[in-house]
């Protein structure tokens, strides 16, 4: 039996002397000494070697298949000298990787000993001692001990035993056996081509969904993830089940490749091993993932170098993405062709005609004659349309994906010229339905790409960070899925405010072309915002757009990042915080695109992102944002007519509790103005009762817990007496706690009191115990604040290892609030274990008070506002400031390492 390989390298190489003298080892090995040192000595020199030949640019194709050579006579060996005179007895088998002659320098020594029924008595314990002898020798051995009958149940029972079965490699012993396990589990007998073949179709899909169906993860996986080493394995094995291919390259001769597209499998093959060579050199085990700890390594060491506007690593990891794209398009067709062959030889149906280049059948689309795309280009702009017109398609035909591939360069600035290629693109975005599987089909087959060519810039391009969890292409193509599925009635109950708002667009297709440009410019140097909305505008304008439809979506490009900058970094219960934002959107319309896009992207960005917290605080801008624009931009809402309504509010609340209007008055009467410009009605009516519940014992600290609250998270209010650290004090308790703070609210009323809220919530992973948490979250605060005079040092944890690999520059800037007699003070770091905490300890030491904060934590980075003052209520002074910046970076720079710390808090 031939082993499956896509090198098509033929029988494992003889062993390179260089390696291993195989003279020398069998001297050593007769000399009656432990075989153990004699073999484990042997296997790492040849290692060292290897490894030492790939870092001077021997490829890995090379050195992956004589690695298995050496693993072939260490083995054989072993087995020789455990077995003795029952070594012919059974049969060494080498499976899996092994089986196919592929050893990289981590990977398992997969191992299948067939024997013979019934079993002679000694060989049980000398298959044992086999065993055991291997994994001291250092091996990472996965072995099973099976009869043919054995063989033959569990490959019935388990398609991956199958598979392994099938490319299993005789190393030594009784080949016979060998031969009866081959025969015995043939397509003849069991898993039939048809069968193998949509077995382990379905195992790929499972695959593909544990990473969530795209190879664009952050870390991902070189061999089992979409487009990764497995999806070359999957179609060696149907090759090999159904039409007895020995290599990928019988499938050359048998018309189901193409001369080029098989150079491509190899190629991507190849690239891959030459990684993962790498890899496991690097983690000096087996690893598959290509995780932060080795990526800007793995850069290096394939010679990328930092450019002016884009990293080494992102480089590199471009050109991986990018590869492994190419081997999800061809694994795509093949396995789309096998299925046509394998599972529809026999099924004659009649072609349903579109029009006279598309036809449909067996429910996937085709071109009717070969020259299609050749004689018409457009068409390949029309097949795509067609299939959202015709939603029944269950996709392409695989000589017609071949013929999309071999067109695909025609689409050059002639075609784009083409009014009808325009109109069909434009037709494309003003469907009512499947807007984004066109994009994504179109993405998928390199089409779009070709028609903006800017796309094709972004394609696999990854930012290095933890913010951007998917690639800009990706992430692109997200944002229109999200824009897309507000307008789908059964998904109407996610976001029904969201649904209404975008039902009532005039031009929906704009707020898609805005998300297609919205980050196109990424990786260009400058500001990729204005670059998008030039790049937008005179895309519009090519496509017969009005030229104030053109402005508009060039508007949203221009300001995408505004609404969410605004919401997370400025104090959106400022009246004129609202009316700026107000006059730079201008009307409503704008504002109503502008939103809709903004959740649309923040939620593309990283699910993670994506909160109740964020969620209010983006609806509580909208809709302070259109009441502004109501009333009229020459007409800004007035900071006395906010209070009193709020007010009004609250006392309606209190009155159906039961609190007499003179109870809330004398409450009330030390509150500023700012308390009921930053609370709800109904989080002032929470407060006014607790505080009258208190009564004479409101001098010990009043923390109010509510654990689902509406903002999201859990919400803490405490209200006692006022202290300089009393800030940092609270924040020590969270951070203790281990707790995510997502917003802070400070008030001072004038009497001496202060009343403090925090949005936190628990941590990933932090688990389910929320009434636990609670009442440990009330102590805590209690005991931290029980005492103010006593401040902790705040306490620094482990870095997590994801943030152990980014170095964000620590800046710390200053601004004025004259409105609000406060400094603005904007802190940008690597996010780190008691960031916050360190804040508060230093504010507080200086006797600076925090009057809001706004804390926001991107990936990697801690970006964070502070609005405080000094100790009279009066903004810091310039001196304050140099002094507060030098101590802060102090304190940040004596931990060393600790600038690449999490949040933690």
């Amino acid at each position: 039996m031939v082993a499956v390989t896509a090198t098509d390298a033929g029988p494992a190489p003889v062993v390179d002397r260089q390696l291993l003298d195989l003279d020398a080892l069998d001297r050593a090995l007769a000399g009656g000494h432990d075989i153990t040192p004699i073999l484990q000595g042997a296997l790492r020199d040849a290692d060292e070697t290897l490894s030492a030949r790939f870092l001077d640019g021997e490829p890995a194709l090379k050195l992956v298949p004589l690695r298995a050579a050496v693993m072939d006579a260490v083995v054989t060996r072993a087995w020789a000298l455990c077995l003795g005179d029952l070594a012919g007895a059974a049969c060494l088998v080498a499976v899996g990787g092994y089986g196919r002659g592929e050893l990289h320098p981590g990977s398992d020594t997969d191992l299948m000993i067939i024997i013979p029924t019934p079993l002679p008595g000694p060989l049980e314990a000398r298959l044992s001692d086999l065993v055991t002898r291997l994994w001291d020798i250092g091996l990472e051995v996965g072995h099973s001990v099976r009869s043919v009958e054995d063989c033959v149940t569990q490959a019935e029972a388990d398609i991956t035993v199958a598979t392994n079965l099938m490319e299993a490699r005789p190393l030594a012993g009784d080949r016979s056996l060998f031969a009866a396990m081959e025969a015995a589990t043939s397509p003849y007998h069991i898993w039939s081509g048809p069968a193998f073949f949509e077995a382990k179709r379905a195992e790929q899909q499972r695959r593909h969904e544990r990473y969530d169906d795209t190879a664009y993860n952050l870390e991902p996986n070189l061999k089992e993830g979409p487009g990764g080493l497995r999806d070359i394995h999957m179609i060696g094995w149907v090759a090999k089940r159904h039409f007895n291919a020995g290599a990928l390259s019988d499938l050359v001769d048998l018309g189901f490749l193409s001369e080029s597209e098989y150079e491509e499998l190899i190629q991507g093959q190849h690239f891959l091993w030459d990684i993962r060579f790498a890899l496991h050199g690097l983690a000096g085990r087996r690893e598959d993932r290509l995780l932060f700890d080795y990526q800007a390594d793995l850069a290096r060491q394939f010679g990328y170098k930092d450019a002016t506007h884009t990293l080494a690593v992102e480089q590199f990891m471009q050109r991986y993405y990018r590869m492994i794209k190419r081997l999800s398009r061809l694994n795509e067709m093949l396995l789309q062709l096998y299925e046509e062959t394998i599972l529809y030889t026999d099924v004659d149906e009649k072609p349903q005609l579109l029009n006279k280049r598309f036809q449909v059948k067996r429910g996937f689309i085709e071109i009717t004659h070969r020259q299609v795309f050749q004689r018409y280009p457009f068409a390949m702009l029309e097949l795509f349309l067609l299939m959202q017109q015709h939603p029944e398609i269950r996709g392409i035909r695989a000589a017609t994906i071949r013929q999309l591939r071999a067109h695909r360069d025609r689409i050059n600035p002639a075609f784009r010229r083409d009014l009808r290629a325009r109109s069909l693109f434009m037709e494309i975005f003003r469907q009512p339905v499947g807007i984004t599987h066109a994009l994504r089909r179109m993405h998928s087959h390199g089409i779009l790409g070709r028609y903006i060519p800017a796309f094709a810039a972004i394609t696999g391009r990854m930012q290095y960070d933890l913010f951007h969890v998917y690639t800009v292409d990706t992430h692109t193509l997200m944002v229109v899925s999200n824009l897309r599925r507000l307008s789908v009635p059964e998904h109407r109950d996610e976001f029904p405010q969201l649904s209404e708002i975008h039902s009532r667009l005039p031009k929906p297709e704009l707020l898609y072309l805005a998300a297609l440009f919205h980050d196109i410019a990424k990786g260009r140097g400058g500001d990729h915002s204005e670059l998008g909305a030039e790049d937008a505008y005179a895309f519009c304008l090519q496509h017969g757009l009005s030229r104030y439809d053109c402005r508009f979506v060039a508007w949203l490009v221009r300001k995408h990042l505004l609404m969410s900058m605004t919401a997370q970094r400025r104090d959106i219960s400022d009246p004129g915080v609202i009316n700026e934002f107000a006059g730079e959107v201008g009307d409503l319309k704008h504002l109503e695109y502008l939103y809709l896009l903004t959740v649309a992207d923040i939620r593309a960005t990283d699910a993670k992102l994506w909160n109740t917290w964020r969620k209010s605080l983006l609806h509580e801008l909208y809709r302070r944002t259109a009441r502004a624009l109501r009333r009229g931009l020459g007409q800004p809402i007035d900071e006395d007519e906010l209070v009193a309504e709020a007010q009004h509010r609250a006392r309606e609340l209190l009155r159906r509790k039961g609190l007499h209007h003179m109870t809330v008055r004398s409450i009330w009467r030390h509150f500023t103005p700012d308390y009921f410009l930053r609370y709800s009605a109904a989080e002032v009516a929470w407060h006014t009762e607790a505080i009258h519940a208190a009564g004479n014992a409101a001098h010990e600290p009043l923390v109010l817990i509510e654990p689902d609250a509406q903002r999201g998270g859990i919400e803490v209010f405490i209200y006692t007496r006022d202290r300089d650290n009393i800030f940092a004090l609270a924040v020590s308790a969270l951070d203790r706690l281990s707790l995510d703070i997502l917003d802070a609210r400070i008030i001072t009323t004038d009497n001496g009191y202060t009343l403090d809220s925090f949005l936190v919530q628990m941590p990933q992973g932090g688990g389910a115990d929320r009434a636990g948490l609670v009442e440990t979250l009330r102590v805590t605060l209690r005991d931290h604040l029980h005492d103010p005079q006593t401040l902790p040092e705040p306490a620094t944890g482990e870095t997590p290892r994801r943030l152990r690999h980014f170095n964000t520059d620590t800046q710390i800037d200053f601004s004025d609030d004259t409105r609000n007699h406060r400094t603005v003070m904007e802190l940008i770091a690597g996010d780190q274990p008691g960031l916050l905490a360190q804040v508060g300890y230093t504010l507080a030491r200086h006797g600076l008070r925090v009057q809001n904060a706004k804390i926001a934590t991107l990936g990697e980075r801690a970006e964070d506002v502070f609005f405080i003052t000094d100790d009279a209520n009066a903004p810091l002074t310039s001196a304050t400031r140099q002094q507060l910046r030098a101590e802060l970076l102090s304190a940040f720079e004596e931990d060393g390492d600790i600038m690449r710390r999490g949040d933690g808090v």
